[in-house]
């Protein structure tokens, strides 16, 4: 398999790719800190934002002015653990953790980008934003758009040349207005069927050959990643063979993903504070992605799931497409 991923359930997207056996793709930043280790350095928050010039600092120098985003200044396993504002110089005092930093709070659209970069130069960009469900660091769904943002396209392309000139592979980028607020040295896993055709195969390329090639003039279009969500506390089985097989053959439906391991306590997964993840369905017809995720809710005890407000009740009940 190209690809040395971690979760079983995204294996479906890249297991029918051929690769040489010495190539090494990864998914996790733990296996892209080991294996690009003159990059490494991005996983260090502080350096990503003092290259910036933002007013940052770690842990045990005062900020000057509040409020400030205060986080780890490496976190490998993401989910925005231990971070938070810090809204007061008492906030600050009370929750001061070593080996945390913080930086200037950003304002602006929260927006995930993958590039894939060929000695530092972005030769492919791919922009996506979240549909927050409730403010507990759920998201209802992802857009992956097909247009392009010129001007966040200009700042991390040159802030990548200037920064990882020697660099080729897949870059992620997470920017609040306009600025990187994480950055990794790999690509979202979550949703490569939503790119277009032959992107597994471009990418492969990438890390086997040192050169893209994904020709897509003309063929983006929008997808939509939708999850479901269930309450915290619970244990949870998977569907049956035959309703997965059924909501994946439903009409507009890419792929299906159920992200939990059976045999594995919830609690040990990696889980937002509001709810845990028990399936995504990618789709470029929204609706579609909608109708999947009821069809595979009917799956689990209905005491157990969380709905997004623009999930109508009497639909749920209802409307089995």
């Amino acid at each position: 398999m190209p690809v040395c991923e971690a979760d079983p359930w995204r294996v479906q997207y890249f297991e029918a790719v051929l690769c040489p056996a010495d190539v090494m793709i990864p998914t996790e930043d733990s296996d892209a800190w080991m294996w690009n280790p003159r990059e490494s350095w991005i996983y260090n928050k502080l350096r990503v934002a003092e290259s910036q010039g933002l007013d940052c600092g770690p842990h045990g120098i005062v900020p000057q002015r509040f409020p400030v985003f205060s986080k780890p200044i490496v976190n490998l396993k993401g989910m925005g653990v231990a971070s938070g504002a810090l809204n007061s110089l008492a906030d600050y005092e009370s929750q001061y953790t070593p080996g945390h930093f913080w930086t200037e709070m950003l304002a602006g659209e929260h927006v995930s980008t993958d590039c894939a970069i060929v000695k530092g130069e972005v030769r492919w960009w791919r922009h996506t934003t979240g549909k927050p469900f409730g403010s507990n660091g759920m998201f209802d769904y992802w857009i992956v758009h097909a247009h392009a943002r010129p001007g966040l396209e200009d700042y991390v392309g040159a802030w990548a040349g200037k920064h990882l000139s020697g660099y080729t592979g897949m870059l992620n980028v997470e920017t609040i207005g306009g600025r990187i607020i994480d950055a990794h040295l790999r690509f979202a896993d979550q949703w490569p069927d939503l790119y277009g055709k032959g992107w597994v195969d471009a990418l492969v390329r990438l890390y086997a050959e040192k050169h893209w090639d994904f020709p897509e003039e003309g063929t983006r279009r929008d997808g939509y990643s939708v999850v479901l969500f269930g309450r915290h506390g619970r244990r949870y089985r998977h569907p049956s063979p035959e309703i997965l097989k059924s909501v994946r053959a439903m009409p507009g439906i890419s792929s299906l993903q159920i992200t939990f391991h059976e045999t594995k306590p919830a609690e040990d997964h990696a889980a937002p504070p509001g709810g845990f993840r028990l399936a995504i369905i990618n789709s470029h017809d929204r609706d579609a992605a909608f109708a999947a995720r009821r069809r595979i809710g009917e799956a689990f005890p209905p005491e157990d799931l969380l709905w997004p407000d623009h999930v109508d009740d009497h639909a749920l009940a209802t409307d089995s497409p």
